[in-house]
């Protein structure tokens, strides 16, 4: 007991350090202290170095210090390296499917029920209509970069049973004024309509969606695939408020109109149909 009391009053004892002056012995300055705020400082400083050294070490100096950073950074960079030829080997497989799956449906031929599977993962079963082709997303892209030109150098063999676009019943997309018509010499592919900003973009039919993104020329352009081999496109949209895959019916609102894309003087909706991989007249078909 003794022992204890000792050892506390030991710890708690104040002790008074003072400086002087070496040579008149005048007092310079005082620190009051006791062993119990020593040790706590010292631990607190030695905590601090440690801290300190386990950053520098782990973090700060890894690479120079741990002599598995480098094991571990080569690691890493084959499994990046492992990832992209994986993805690029997939990319690959998916592009030549989607080219073989457009090539049947451009030659009115059937599609390939083992490539068929492939786009299953894009369209949900209850929202796919079985009188309508689904094309490929990726190939939409592809598609719609090339401004829709170079499907019409394609053969083209339409079946017998294949009914005439007329047969098939096209609604607006909206209430607008046509500014500039269908005039295939100048590549114009369509028809622009100039609606109030905001106006709703709908569906000319019902479809599935085969293309919702963006492109340079068009801005946020959107397609649908129709019954009977009809693909309807609309672009310079603000907003496209539809996914591919995603089943549309006549009248529906797909999108906004807008003045996104490089080929556009304000705002409007450029309007194009592709019936059997050519550019048709929609004025034709379509009361604007």
């Amino acid at each position: 007991m003794a022992a204890r009391k000792t050892f506390s009053n030991w710890l708690t004892n104040k002790y008074l350090l003072i400086i002087r002056n070496e040579e008149n012995f005048a007092e310079k300055t005082t620190f009051s202290f006791n062993y119990a705020r020593l040790f706590l400082l010292l631990a607190g400083v030695g905590l601090l170095l440690l801290s300190l050294a386990v950053y520098l070490v782990t973090v700060a100096l890894e690479q120079w210090l741990d002599p598995r950073h480098a094991q571990m950074e080569a690691n890493r960079q084959v499994l990046e390296l492992s990832m992209t030829i994986d993805s690029l080997e997939q990319e690959v497989n998916n592009k030549d499917i989607y080219i073989e799956n457009i090539r049947r449906v451009i030659a009115g031929e059937e599609i390939n029920q083992d490539l068929e599977t492939n786009l299953e993962s894009n369209l949900k079963p209850a929202e796919i209509n079985e009188s309508i082709e689904p094309l490929d997303s990726q190939f939409r892209a592809d598609f719609e970069k090339s401004e829709l030109a170079e499907i019409t150098a394609l053969p083209i063999a339409v079946s017998s049973d294949e009914y005439d676009l007329r047969d098939i019943y096209l609604i607006s997309p909206m209430d607008g004024i046509v500014t500039d018509g269908f005039n295939p010499k100048i590549d114009h592919y369509g028809v622009d309509l100039v609606a109030p900003a905001n106006e709703p973009v709908r569906s000319v039919a019902d479809g599935v969606v085969i293309m919702s993104s963006w492109t340079l020329d068009g801005g946020y352009v959107l397609a649908i695939q129709h019954p009977g081999n009809l693909i309807s496109v609309y672009k310079h949209n603000s907003e496209l408020f539809k996914n591919v895959g995603n089943f549309v019916a006549a009248g529906e609102v797909i999108a906004t109109i807008g003045n996104t894309g490089e080929l556009t003087s304000g705002p409007h909706l450029h309007l194009e149909l592709w019936h059997n991989g050519n550019p048709v007249n929609p004025q034709e078909y379509i009361a604007l």
